[in-house]
């Protein structure tokens, strides 16, 4: 394969002479303009830039005078002209280009301010097909690119945040700018464009219904940056993808220290819980630790939910992260900082709440502004070496599948209720999976053991342990209703889970093996029924 070999010389520093200004995002432009007027720069623009710029009373050229071309097409054709990109894209020192500039009356371009129109938002708000499309952009994205490849002589600003920066680099270098910061610039503008086309291209497989695309590519923006990863010798950064999913990528920290890597990912594993019970319905709590629940459970009030969720496992909570499905209020607020915990998150908080809270200044509170809904659609990702795995989220609900009763005996209202209500939550339980529920309260939860045998038995020593902390003459594991989040592949899981005192027991179902199953839970009266649906979580 040829490839195109050039070198291009990199002068340290370069004046700005001519600029081009064409933003959508005016923030901070008319200063900008005003600060390169100040130095003589001359000023190209378009569109409503131009306008703003000329209205603040400086001297501002539209590119139609110096393309000799009028903006066409709704402004879908501008600045797709020689005259613009060969002013950005021209070698300064290679006399063939010099030569082509002076032939074609092209003026070299040293500064691009350039953004982009809000493709984001529009799909984020939901707009239909032709105004998503009609906000593609087309211009800025051929600028941006143009510029960034020519660094070498062209600065490129995309971003109104580094405008402070270019301002002081021109006052601290007689007007010009080092090759370094340009650098800098160019590669910030073509990860810009590449999250700008991620985007597009992922809208576009949604809109179509393309499930697996030839290409597939995930854009972010940096939100912050971490002290480190899951270890301190890792480093780490936390970005969006500007999904408007109420959870920790868009809730407000009202308090409490930065949050680590470790603590973003617990907090949307309990958030994305919590979320699975509707506040209408009932209060509900999620106190997770390392990205599985230590206990859930609803209540009749906020406070109940918590102090049921917190009495399946109070040893593991301490540390935990607390997630609600309703505005955390006073009275909750002031049974949470009796101990020690990492994070709060809700959809709100009162103004009491927040003054409970304030008590324990390092307890990071978050409004997350909303709930996410379970059911909605979306992608989730996961790397492995060389490559990454997509697949769609898992908003599979319970309530969505028909059950069916597969033992003599049916569950009761009651054990139904349970059986779902262990279900959902072992839909967010690492595999293996085994969660043991009574009365809308997890009993025990057995997590990512390599046996689901293991798993049902280190559910049944929690129980116990709870009973002991709390004074129960019997683990609440007796009389409850138990899930796996997969189905059982012999009757030792079972037999395991009903000497914990499981009467009632939901599953998938789709062994081979189901009804050496079923027969074990007829043996021993247990009312079994199967969902057809699996919830793996590695």
């Amino acid at each position: 394969m040829a490839v195109i070999s050039k070198k291009i010389p990199a002068p340290d520093k370069v004046e700005i002479k001519t600029a081009l200004l064409s933003v959508f995002d005016k923030t901070g432009i008319v200063e900008l303009a005003q600060a390169l007027s100040e130095r003589g720069v001359r000023l190209l623009s378009t569109g409503g830039t131009y306008k703003a710029i000329a209205a603040a009373g400086l001297a501002v050229t539209d590119v139609s005078e110096i393309t000799g071309f009028p903006e066409i097409m709704d402004g879908r054709v501008k600045t797709l002209h020689p005259t613009v990109h060969g002013g950005l894209l021209a070698i300064r020192d290679d006399s063939e280009h010099q030569e082509a500039m002076k032939e074609h009356g092209i003026e070299g371009i040293d500064l691009a301010v350039i953004n982009l129109y809000p493709f984001e938002d529009v799909r984020a708000a939901g707009g239909d097909y032709p105004t998503t499309v009609e906000n593609i952009d087309i211009g800025g994205p051929a600028m941006i690119r143009a510029s960034a490849k020519n660094h070498a002589y062209v600065t490129i600003l995309i971003d109104p945040s580094d405008y402070a920066e270019f301002t002081g680099q021109l006052s601290a270098e007689d007007g010009k700018t080092a090759y370094a910061f340009r650098q800098r610039m160019a590669a910030k503008a073509y990860a810009r464009t590449a999250a700008y086309d991620a985007v597009i291209s992922n809208w576009f497989a949604e809109a179509l219904s393309i499930d697996t695309p030839r290409h597939r590519v995930i854009g972010g923006t940096l939100k912050e940056e971490m002290r480190y990863g899951e270890n301190p010798h890792q480093k780490a950064a936390f970005y969006v993808t500007g999904e408007k999913r109420p959870g920790v990528s868009t809730a407000v920290l009202l308090q409490g220290k930065q949050l680590s890597y470790n603590n973003i990912n617990d907090t949307d594993a309990a958030y994305e819980l919590v979320a699975e019970f509707l506040p209408e319905k009932a209060p509900a709590c999620a106190i997770i630790k390392h990205a599985n629940p230590c206990g859930v459970a609803t209540g009749s009030s906020l406070v109940e939910a918590y102090r049921r969720a917190l009495a399946c496992d109070s040893v593991s909570a301490f540390g935990g992260i607390i997630a609600l499905n309703r505005t955390l209020d006073a009275e909750t607020a002031e049974e949470i900082v009796k101990l020690f915990t990492e994070v709060i998150i809700a959809p709100d908080v009162t103004e009491e709440a927040k003054t409970i809270v304030a008590r324990k200044p390092n307890l990071r509170l978050l409004s997350a502004g909303g709930l996410p809904d379970p059911r909605a659609a979306g992608l989730t990702a996961k790397t492995v070496s060389g490559g990454f795995l997509v697949q769609s989220r898992d908003n599979g609900m319970v309530e969505d599948v028909e059950l069916k009763v597969v033992t003599k005996r049916a569950p009761t209202a009651q054990e139904l209720e349970d059986m779902k209500f262990a279900f959902k939550v072992g839909k967010h339980v690492k595999s293996n999976a085994v969660v043991y529920a009574k009365n809308g309260q997890t009993a025990g939860i057995g997590a990512g053991q390599m046996s689901r045998v293991d798993s049902a038995r280190i559910a049944a020593l929690k129980a116990e342990e709870a009973a002991k902390a709390l004074g129960l003459a019997v683990p609440m594991t007796q009389g409850s209703a138990v899930a796996s989040e997969a189905f059982l592949p012999f009757a030792d899981g079972l037999l395991s889970m009903i000497a914990a005192g499981a009467t009632a027991v939901i599953q998938p179902g789709g062994s081979m093996r189901d009804q050496e199953v079923i027969d074990a839970a007829d043996e021993h009266g247990v009312a079994m029924v199967f969902t057809g649906m699996r919830h793996f979580r590695h």
